[in-house]
């Protein structure tokens, strides 16, 4: 098995994403994208998808772009900025990995409707445990 196909199966253990609908489209080094189909649970009073699944989104392909590297990661710190409001359909994160760092990764992620129009940045550092590598964990 390859180590992308490794860390798909290791990210479906999110029950939380999996749960909000965001799946993982491609991990590769420092880079993931992933999607989710926004429906009508996804939606807030106001009729659009409720920030925090949009979060969920970004927060998941973070997550796998500095995982990518097979050193369990976790996030330390998150901001999110939003641009744009989505009702209906896809949602696409695409999470590069700016700062390689061995104890702290730093990544962005940019959030895009299905038209590729900007919907959110998320910013996020993490940390890497030394001790417990990722791939060792499967």
């Amino acid at each position: 098995m390859n180590r992308e196909m490794t860390l798909l199966e290791f990210f479906k253990k999110d029950r939380f994403a999996a749960m909000a609908g965001a799946e993982l489209l491609e991990i590769s080094e420092g880079h993931a994208r992933a999607r989710m189909l926004v429906t009508a649970e996804h939606l807030n009073g106001g009729g659009v998808c409720q920030g925090g699944a949009i979060f969920t989104l970004a927060d998941l392909a973070f997550a796998a772009a500095v995982n990518s590297h097979g050193v369990l990661t976790f996030s330390t710190s998150s901001n999110i900025t939003y641009f744009k409001s989505v009702a209906a359909g896809y949602v696409y994160a695409e999470a590069t990995e700016i700062v390689n760092h061995p104890r702290m990764p730093y990544a962005e992620v940019r959030v895009t409707d299905e038209a590729g129009e900007l919907v959110a940045i998320f910013t996020s550092s993490g940390y890497r445990k030394q001790k417990n590598t990722l791939l060792s964990e499967l």
